[in-house]
This record gives C-alpha cells, sequence and structure tokens, in this order.
C-alpha cells in the first residue's frame, strides 16, 4: 500500500511494518541470478547492508525466490558492502538514493528498481550498484541500440583499448581534467597519465578537449555494460 500510494497514517504503516518511517531511508534491491544459489546468502547480504549503515533499522521483504526488497535508516558504506559481497558470490545488490520520510521509502525503493533494472538491461556483471553512481546511465540506455551507436560513434576505437588507457580517461574526466589530481587518483606519475591521455586521443575519432561530456557518458555507458560491449 506505501509502494502504491494508497492513504494510510504513517502511525499505522511503522506498526504493521515494525519499522519506523519518519527517518532517512536508503532501499535496496538484493538478489540472486545463479539457479544453485544459497538464498540464506540473500538474508545475510540484507544484514550485511545494514551493518555498513551504521546503526540501522532494518526492513526485509521477500520479493520472491531469489530476491529481498530492503529498507535501511541510513546509508550503507558502499565500501563496507562491496568488501563484504566477496563472502556472497552469489549475490547482487541494486541501491536506491537516500530520502526522507514516507515518500522517501517509496522514492528509494523505486530508484533501486530502476538501478537494477539497467543492470539487467545492459547485462551488466557488476554486483553492487548504486542509483546515485548509474543515473545518468540508466537515462541514456533506456534504448539500448541508441545508446551503443552512441558509444561506438564518440569513442570509436578508445572503445576497445587496454585499461589504462580507459582508467586514464575516466579519472582524467572526474578530476575536471586536472592532469596532476587524476595522476594522484590513480596512484601514477602526471608524466605516465599525459602519456596514455595522448595515446588515447589519437583513438578518439575527436579530440577529447572537444566534446568532454559526450566520451565522459559514453564511458560511462562502456563501464556499466561491460568492456568492449560484452553483455555478460
Amino acid at each position: 500500500l506505501l509502494l502504491d500510494g494508497a492513504p494510510m497514517t504513517r502511525q499505522r504503516a511503522e506498526a504493521r511494518l515494525g519499522y519506523p518511517l519518519d527517518a532517512t531511508h536508503t532501499a535496496a534491491v538484493v538478489w540472486t541470478d545463479a539457479p544453485e544459489a544459497e538464498l540464506r546468502q540473500l538474508d545475510r547480504a540484507a544484514d550485511l547492508l545494514a551493518a555498513a549503515a551504521g546503526p540501522a533499522h532494518l526492513l526485509s521483504v521477500m520479493a520472491s525466490d531469489a530476491t529481498r526488497w530492503v529498507w535501511l535508516t541510513g546509508r550503507p558504506d558502499t565500501d563496507r558492502v562491496r568488501a563484504g559481497l566477496g563472502r556472497l558470490p552469489a549475490v547482487r545488490i541494486a541501491l536506491g538514493s537516500p530520502a526522507p520520510g514516507v515518500d522517501g521509502f517509496r522514492r528509494s525503493h523505486l530508484d533501486a528498481l530502476t538501478t537494477q533494472r539497467m543492470l539487467a538491461r545492459l547485462a551488466s556483471a557488476q554486483r553492487l550498484a548504486s542509483h546515485d553512481e548509474v543515473e545518468l546511465v540508466a537515462l541514456l540506455s533506456q534504448d539500448l541500440e541508441r545508446a551503443d551507436r552512441f558509444v561506438q560513434r564518440t569513442l570509436g576505437d578508445l572503445e576497445h583499448a587496454p585499461d589504462d588507457l580507459i582508467d586514464a580517461v575516466r579519472a582524467f574526466l572526474a578530476e575536471q581534467c586536472n592532469a596532476s589530481r587524476a595522476a594522484t587518483r590513480l596512484f601514477t606519475h602526471r608524466n605516465t597519465l599525459l602519456r596514455r591521455l595522448g595515446r588515447a586521443d589519437r583513438l578518439l575519432p575527436r579530440p577529447l578537449a572537444e566534446h568532454p561530456l559526450d566520451v565522459a557518458a559514453a564511458l560511462e555507458i562502456r563501464h556499466w555494460r561491460g568492456a568492449g560491449g560484452q553483455r555478460a
């Protein structure tokens, strides 16, 4: 009823759910694609999310045999979640954006579903994604065929370049085209970074300086769908 926006007092909903709604919520979809997976891993993943959010209330709902819908009061530390997923090899998690109150309970859940659907649409191998980091890619990839053409036209031969070149361009763009900060981000020497950027520029159909926003968007789509457009 809450997700459908049906009229219901907050107090009644809290009593039914055993979960506070006057907080900031982060919703998650926890699921597995592995047919032989131990489904208890899904419950352990929900506990992992709660632990990564610090002292947090947890609500976990069985959406299907292989899927849990989860809500937390607070924001989980994604580094802790990613580390914990190493012990849960069959589990994948899509996180919504934190949002307050009853509307936030609903909106964060819809964001988590959007994130999960994007991962499925791109057949992404990524096991953890948050709506905050994929919102642009989710919008750009609604039409998958057009998104593929955009990536191919924008990146040219860079689409299939070695990881060190791709990482150099992504870091450079993420640091607002500041080479020193990008080199620090990659733990490499500035001159090494500049050489990689020069090699990457020669692979692009147009120089990076002429359309950095397009290249950044294309690289994000490439990142989430898997290198080289291989959806596996």
